[in-house]
């Protein structure tokens, strides 16, 4: 099975309940912030509008897209699609089929393509999906969340999500198993510790456990101080398999990365 290059999604928030308010960027801001991620070596920039942290409550489609709208407008005019991909954290249709005809490339969405319009019309623009496992929905996915055995459970939403995608037509999807998305922490240690087991599916892994609060759980800490955390988990999936790592803090992690990179390429001496 190929190797894919390790790719880092920076995130930026067009919205003011995201639950790290470093991510968060104003219409006026965003630009700025996005040719600061191109430039700390983003790969791909994941915008969105709504939160998803637990307990947060959606919101009306026309206000997400009437919060991303200049934004993306901006990203268009501009040609910035030309210097970094652009993926959208969404999963409403209107707010989708908007994005798409102004140079976005990737839709990643936390539902899992539960709704065969946002499977039509990532197919139609021959976009790239993001299939994300979550329990429930973010209002209620941290009550108490259940499996029987975690992977196994992860591992047939996916299996069934990626069928029904490719029997519309959608050709490009990437996995994420939905760290912290109605996961306790011993189900997102053990999805982590078993990442491997999801490659045989053929799709490139996408792991989003920045600032998170299973690193608190682990080692008490405010948001602000979980970057160290982040870094070990993201490294760690990388060795497990992982080759989209989705994370707030761009610079640290290429330089991460890239020392990680470095190590690997050496022969070990027996």
């Amino acid at each position: 099975m190929k190797t894919n290059k390790t790719k880092i999604m920076g995130v930026l928030n067009a919205n003011e309940d995201s639950f790290f308010k470093n991510s968060r960027f104003s219409e006026s801001q965003a630009i700025t912030r996005i040719e600061a991620l191109i430039t700390d070596k983003a790969d791909i920039i994941d915008i969105g509008a709504v939160s998803s942290r637990p307990g947060s409550i959606p919101v009306k489609p026309e206000i997400e897209l009437q919060r991303v709208k200049n934004i993306v407008d901006s990203i268009y005019e501009q040609k910035l699609y030309e210097k970094a991909i652009f993926s959208i954290d969404s999963y409403e249709p209107l707010v989708i089929d908007y994005v798409l005809n102004k140079g976005f490339k990737i839709v990643n969405d936390i539902t899992g393509l539960q709704n065969e319009e946002v499977i039509k019309l990532t197919a139609k623009y021959n976009a790239t999906a993001v299939i994300m496992h979550m329990q429930n929905d973010p209002k209620t996915m941290q009550e108490s969340p259940t499996y029987k055995n975690v992977i196994l459970e992860v591992e047939e939403f996916l299996k069934q999500q990626t069928q029904k995608a490719e029997s519309f037509g959608l050709k490009d999807i990437i996995l994420d198993v939905g760290i912290g998305f109605g996961k306790t922490l011993e189900h997102n240690l053990l999805l982590l510790k078993n990442l491997e087991h999801f490659k045989y599916m053929g799709y490139e892994l996408l792991i989003g456990a920045s600032r998170k609060s299973m690193i608190d759980k682990i080692v008490t800490s405010s948001i602000e101080q979980r970057l160290p955390g982040t870094l070990a988990i993201h490294l760690e999936s990388i060795n497990k398999g992982a080759s989209i790592i989705r994370c707030h803090d761009v610079k640290e992690h290429y330089q991460a990365i890239k020392v990680q990179e470095a190590i690997n390429t050496q022969e070990e001496i027996r």
